[in-house]
């Protein structure tokens, strides 16, 4: 494993849309998701230093576009990953779409190409092809969309989409269009992300099962005259001590009973997505042996879809198995935490100022170090001591 890290280092938050709480599974601790709370998530991480945000596409999470739309008047530098759903939208759209949020945020928009592997969601949503057709409409969507925001008019003509004389006139303020970002792990997926993509995400596998996948990917791009960039997205639970962050990650999952866990295991056994089924054989629906890798628990996969696993432990053990990824060609993570607004700020105040390349909360604010004024007269010290000696 090479030790020559990335200094480009993006770190991404999560907005979570589709719900929130102390707790998975269960209603117990769940918290309302409305305006002012997302709003409170986005301009944490704003504060906070994260690059940008991933807003969850489906039906169950409340619109992408219209939340991002909502939220940008209210941060300053935060970027918004959200999705364009080939199938779904006409290319068109998608792209006009894209350019107005692109202007209307300042450059801001960054775009997740989502092909969906649901097959019952895709139906109640019209699309009824199947899984390697979708990537075909996908390879055929971005053909078109990508021209559209260089500023082309296209004429296009394919086995599932035909545009003539398309174009758009009003156009994004980022060259080209707002990066594209992608995820899929089937062999269609790896094609498409080769041609197309500027970003491959991963969901957070060991590093030797994700350096295996990179491979492949920058393999296809090379052959493709293209060079790609690499991202994860994982959860992550850290507090000062080990034994505090694996007591929380046990929490988390407290009052999630064997009957849910089997309903969300029959969910995920009827997707046709390859990187579903890579995330439900770390667990195998049981919750026996999580911890599948130092630090990397598939607990949250029990319950949730997608991005199943969580980075736990201590800061320095956390920020270790970030470098690990790093090593390997990652240089966009996109974390999330239960919940969120707490755990963005847990994160950035205990792992970011370990991670070179990450920018974090400037310590000159308000004089640092942080803490309130000892009885009205004088600030604290910084601490001395490390995080590894503070007893447990």
């Amino acid at each position: 494993m090479s030790e020559n890290l990335s200094t480009s280092l993006h770190l991404f938050w999560f907005l979570p849309t589709h719900g929130d709480g102390r707790y998975l599974g269960t209603a117990k601790g769940g918290r309302p998701v409305d305006l002012a709370y997302l709003q409170q998530v986005a301009i944490a991480a704003d504060n906070l230093g994260f690059y940008g945000v991933l807003i969850p596409t489906g039906k169950s999470c409340e619109d992408a576009w219209l939340v991002a739309s909502a939220l940008v008047p209210v941060t300053k530098k935060l970027r918004y990953l959200v999705a364009v759903r080939p199938g779904l939208q006409p290319p068109t759209l998608a792209a006009r779409m894209a350019a107005t949020l692109d202007r209307l945020s300042e450059g801001r928009l960054l775009i997740n190409v989502v092909t969906g592997g649901d097959p019952v969601e895709n139906k109640g949503d019209g699309i009824f092809l199947s899984h390697a057709d979708r990537y075909k409409v996908t390879d055929e969507f971005l053909s078109i969309y990508s021209q559209l925001l260089k500023g082309q008019t296209v004429d296009y003509q394919g086995e599932h989409l035909h545009v003539e004389g398309a174009e758009i006139l009003f156009p994004p303020i980022q060259q080209d269009g707002p990066p594209l970002f992608f995820g899929g792990s089937s062999e269609p997926a790896i094609d498409v992300a080769a041609k197309h993509i500027d970003t491959y995400l991963t969901w957070g596998e060991p590093p030797a099962a994700v350096a295996e996948k990179l491979a492949m990917v920058r393999e296809r791009a090379q052959q493709a005259g293209r060079t790609v960039t690499y991202g994860i997205r994982l959860h992550v639970i850290v507090r000062e001590t080990e034994a505090e962050a694996w007591a929380a990650a046990k929490k988390l999952i407290a009052h999630v009973d064997d009957e849910t866990i089997a309903a969300a295991q029959q969910v995920f056994a009827r997707m046709d997505s390859t990187g579903q089924s890579r995330m439900s054989a770390l667990h195998r629906g049981s919750r026996e042996n999580l911890e599948i890798s130092p630090n990397l628990w598939a607990g949250v996969g029990l319950v949730r879809g997608g991005a199943g696993t969580a980075l736990v432990g201590d800061p320095e053990q956390v920020a270790a198995r970030i470098r690990e990824y790093q090593a390997i060609g990652i240089d966009n993570f996109i974390f999330s935490g239960y919940p969120h607004l707490e755990e963005a700020h847990r994160f950035a105040e205990l792992v970011m100022p370990l991670l070179p390349g990450a920018k974090h909360r400037d310590t000159a604010i308000n004089m640092g170090p942080f803490g309130e004024t000892i009885g009205g007269d004088r600030r604290p010290t910084a601490e001395k001591t490390t995080h590894s000696e503070v007893a447990p």
